[in-house]
């Protein structure tokens, strides 16, 4: 158990990190840096995706023959599904623009944009805690030190992450201290969202192909959804493609090297 306590904690480290750079660096990032830090990002969630959930959850299933791809269908469509009704529902505003999304409500901007953070960071969570629960089962294309790399893989990404929050949050007025806490908190919700899986897999084992597809199914909602929308838009998004590749093979060689 203090082997999991401590890789739930590893992304958050990251974030912790990532939003320490609002004591470094200017009021305003530089849209080339950013671009470059958001397709790093969704390179490596895809990568985990893949790699990482979707296909030890095919694996998983390897028994049932042509039909093993299903679970891994249907738990990617929930997961997408899952994270669209968060989105739809929550309040929530995005770095850059300022039209609030979700429910209409009458939160502080500032509250807004920490839940739009929320939102993002909630299915990485998940994938630590599924990826960790399968492990723990022993599942066979599921080792500890491949849950690691996940959970490392997922820190890395949000160093640039933590570091894309607290520096805007700086420029929208908020003292130093403060943009860095709120760039820290957003990262609260992956070890909570974690456990709730953890917790979910040992008392559902057979349900872990399912999980694991909704992990990724989450996660690339936030890609498909955020990151590469923000990533695209304008002018150097070639810095995001090349942000993307790079993010991509880090986090496979991860996955592969420990797996």
């Amino acid at each position: 158990m203090s082997v999991f306590l401590i890789a739930i904690l590893i992304p958050f480290l990251g974030t912790l990190l990532g939003a320490s750079f609002v004591f470094f660096v200017k009021e305003h990032m530089s849209p080339t840096l950013q671009k470059s830090l958001l397709g790093f990002a969704s390179g490596v969630m895809v990568a985990a995706c893949f790699w990482s959930l979707l296909d030890p959850a095919i694996e998983l299933e390897s028994a049932s023959g042509r039909l093993s791809v299903i679970p891994a269908a249907v738990g990617f469509l929930l997961g997408i599904g899952f994270l669209l009704v968060i989105d739809v529902l929550t309040p929530h505003l995005h770095l850059g623009t300022d039209q609030p999304e979700g429910v209409r409500s009458r939160l502080s901007r500032t509250t807004m944009l920490a839940l739009a953070v929320s939102i993002h960071n909630l299915p990485e969570g998940m994938a630590v805690g599924v990826v960790f629960a399968g492990a723990e089962n022993g599942v066979s294309n599921i080792s500890l030190a491949s849950a690691l790399a996940v959970s490392i893989g997922i820190a890395i990404q949000n160093i640039p992450e933590g570091a894309i929050i607290s520096v805007p949050m700086r420029a929208e007025g908020n003292s130093r201290w403060r943009s860095f806490a709120i760039g820290s908190l957003s990262g609260i919700i992956e070890p909570l969202g974690s456990v709730a899986i953890l917790m979910l897999a040992a008392v559902a084992v057979p349900v872990l192909p399912y999980l694991l597809a909704f992990a990724a199914g989450a996660m690339f909602y936030v890609v498909i959804e955020e990151l590469i929308p923000e990533a695209s838009a304008g002018i150097h998004s070639n810095h995001s493609t090349i942000g993307f590749a790079i993010g991509f093979v880090l986090m496979m060689v991860l996955d592969v090297a420990c797996g």
